[in-house]
């Protein structure tokens, strides 16, 4: 599936289920509770963004001082600011994906199988570097002895 329909699906099916589960529980404990639930996980979810990113910054600096590249840290990062953003985000979907993202078990996982994809692709590009085969040029030409060169376009002096 194109990343456009994937990215379109989304931004019509998360706000959709989120606003069918926010009908469904606040149909069963009220609508004030949801409203305080929802006030609630962003709460948390803010100080545990706020916390693990303040570590993941610290580590970021470690790593930058010993000359190293800190693509794990940045990884780590990104997955902390997405999940804030998705914690603020009123809804109990966008609050669950927020919170597994601030597992540092899951957010590994998710480095591993992305580092592993790009290695593999990497390593498939340094095979076939212009695809499985590589392109037929198919040219004729005629050699011209002596006189000079043609002027013209990219010719000689100008």
């Amino acid at each position: 599936m194109p990343i456009f329909l994937l990215l379109l699906s989304l931004f019509v099916a998360v706000p959709l289920l989120e606003l069918a589960l926010l009908i469904e529980v606040g149909g069963r404990i009220g609508a004030l509770p949801t409203i305080g639930l929802c006030l609630l996980t962003a709460a948390i979810g803010g100080l545990l963004v706020r916390s693990q990113g303040g570590q993941v910054v610290a580590t970021l600096k470690r790593q930058l001082d010993l000359g190293r590249l800190p693509v794990e840290e940045a990884f780590h990062g990104i997955c902390i600011l997405v999940a804030g953003v998705l914690l603020l985000t009123p809804g109990f979907v966008t609050d669950a994906i927020g919170f597994a993202l601030l597992v540092p078990p899951l957010r590994r996982l998710l480095y591993d199988a992305l580092r592993r994809r790009m290695e593999a692709r990497i390593l498939r590009a340094e095979e076939y570097p212009m695809g499985p085969e590589p392109p037929v040029i198919d040219v004729d030409y005629e050699e011209i002895e002596g006189g000079d060169p043609p002027r013209g376009r990219g010719w000689g002096p100008r």
